[in-house]
Parts: C-alpha cells; structure tokens; sequence
C-alpha cells in the first residue's frame, strides 16, 4: 500500500475544491477559487465547460442552473471549521448529486468528455 504523504492545508483545500470544481481549479488558483463568491465560481466553470463540452444554447441555460445550485450549497461547507475529512464526504455527496444532474444535461459524449477532464485534473493535482 502506497503511504500518503502529508499534505499542506493549501493543497487539501486544493483537492476539495477540485472535486467541485476540477475544470475551474484548472484555470484558477485556490485562494482565488477561495475569494470568489458563489456566483463567481459558478460562472467562472460554466464558461469553462461551454468552451470544453462545446454546449449548445439550452444546455448552457441548464448547466448555469446546477452550477449555482451547488456552488451555493458548498459555499457553507468551504467556509465551515469541519475536518478536512467531513468536509471532503460533504464534497462527494454533492459532486455524485451534481454528476447526476449533469448525465440529463449533456449527450453519452459530452459526459465521458467531462467525465475525461475530471479525472485528467483529479490525476494533475495528485502528483503536486
């Protein structure tokens, strides 16, 4: 079994919000993504995933939808004092809610694309 190393907080915060935001953890920073308001990380993502998913005018209209609603909902667990641990259930939770609504959103391709990008980013911050 692989030992984990330590973490700084920086990095788990980093970490978390990749699993909200893998596509805006990409072209952000995390203390940006940590200053933005809701508003701005939902945004800021569904621009980011109209350019990679190549969206047309009625999913776009849906995507900014979900991306608020959980943008909203996470803001209180990304502000809370909960464990990084808690926190990061709480980011699943919401993440396998999100994807859910996601799959009625886009086509079977655009889905493995996003699906795709996910993982690519999941594996990118691992290996900082």
């Amino acid at each position: 079994m692989k030992k984990q190393t330590n973490k700084t907080p920086t990095g788990i915060l980093l970490s978390l919000l990749l699993m909200l935001f893998c596509q805006l953890a990409a072209a952000q920073n995390t203390k940006t993504l940590k200053n933005k308001t809701p508003e701005e990380r939902a945004q800021l993502l569904t621009k980011l995933m109209k350019t990679r998913l190549s969206l047309d005018t009625g999913q776009l209209a849906r995507l900014k939808v979900i991306n608020l609603k959980y943008a909203l909902k996470n803001e209180p667990i990304i502000k809370s004092d909960a464990g990084k641990l808690a926190k990061l259930k709480q980011f699943k939770a919401l993440q396998k809610e999100k994807n859910a609504e996601l799959k009625k959103v886009f086509t079977a391709e655009q889905y493995n694309q996003y699906q795709a990008f996910e993982a690519e980013m999941k594996e990118k911050i691992s290996h900082q």
